[in-house]
């Protein structure tokens, strides 16, 4: 856990405290009424928890939202690095999430002091860090990318200049494959994406040979190389409701399906394969720790709560800025207001 997570003292209330039978959706929907906060949920979330959030979406995007609102409060149900980066935008609102444990093996792979060693092998770069990485790393880092900038970003960096590329291994591989260019690669990747296996990909798809293949940058190549479409997790949502066709392979999280089910109930998402065929390797075990029980605690309990050092919140806007600043062109893989 990073020092930017400040958890509830212990005569706070506590799972055991919560009254059997106690409507969690009513008393968080009244919490976040008397406390003027807004609910942000990550597609990756479970979908009871994206139905009653105010925004659904992914995570930058979601941060800015929150920051364009008059909400005192932030309750931000996803991962760690993600209530970081909602601090790092409105430092001077509140920002609650409801696990402290709920991290991200990009950022596990990443430590700031192993990146600040890595960075300092390639004196002559330019850092290109996507936003899974905690507010240390994104403070030694140039320009910060999302999986939906990540290919326009680097293409607008001179083409003189070497780039390092971290922590996902897999997003940078694509991204340098579809710009050209050479990039000194951090070996992280997601736990998720890493498990989805190639060899069941092809017997799911000779069982649905109608199936289209939707995979997200983080999955290995043997993965995106039978994908029909690789982008964003909320512009493989806008492929899936675009497209004509009826059948799709989802290779990302799962819980995304959850949207695309409800936005196109006449369409099948099926999630891609693990390595046995069978498994939840779709699922993410950071995301699972979110649950309504803790939505409701952290409203009470004011905890966990992100708080970030002013100077470190600072150094971690710069390349955040340069990022907003160079995408403005860029189309942003958007956060929706939620009809639920």
């Amino acid at each position: 856990m990073t020092d930017t997570v400040v958890l509830p003292p212990a005569s706070c209330l506590t799972e055991a405290d919560i009254a059997p039978g106690l409507d969690l959706v009513a008393e968080i929907g009244r919490l976040r009424k008397e406390r003027n906060a807004v609910i942000l949920a990550h597609y990756y979330q479970d979908g009871e928890i994206q139905d009653l959030a105010d925004f659904v979406g992914d995570s930058l995007d979601l941060s800015r939202k929150a920051a364009a609102t008059d909400a005192d409060v932030i309750v931000f149900c996803g991962v760690r690095f993600m209530g970081e980066v909602a601090k790092i935008l409105s430092p001077g609102k509140t920002v609650l999430i409801p696990d402290a444990e709920a991290g991200c093996s990009l950022e596990d792979a990443c430590q700031p002091e192993d990146f600040r060693r890595y960075r300092q092998r390639f004196p002559d770069h330019v850092a290109v860090t996507y936003i899974n990485c905690s507010a240390e790393v994104k403070a030694l880092s140039d320009v910060i990318v999302t999986s939906s900038n990540a290919e326009a970003i680097v293409n607008q960096l001179p083409a003189d200049k070497p780039i390092l590329f971290a922590p996902d291994r897999h997003l940078g591989a694509y991204v340098a494959r579809k710009t050209g260019r050479e990039l000194a690669l951090w070996p992280g990747s997601c736990i998720i994406h890493e498990q989805f296996s190639e060899r069941e990909l092809i017997k799911l798809k000779v069982r649905h040979p109608e199936a289209k293949v939707a995979a997200h940058p983080e999955c290995p190549d043997g993965i995106l190389k039978h994908a029909d479409h690789v982008g964003s997790t909320r512009n493989i949502l806008d492929f899936v409701l675009g497209s004509a066709a009826d059948t799709f392979i989802i290779a990302t999280e799962k819980h995304i399906i959850h949207q695309m089910e409800k936005a196109a109930p006449g369409k099948t998402f099926l999630a891609a394969p693990g390595a046995d065929g069978g498994c939840d390797c779709a699922s993410c075990p950071f995301m699972a720790k979110n649950t309504l029980e803790k939505i409701y605690l952290c409203l009470r309990n004011d905890a966990p709560r992100i708080e970030i050092p002013e100077d470190l919140r600072v150094e971690a806007l710069k390349p955040l800025e340069r990022m907003l600043e160079m995408s403005r062109s860029v189309p942003m893989s958007g956060a929706s207001r939620n009809a639920a």
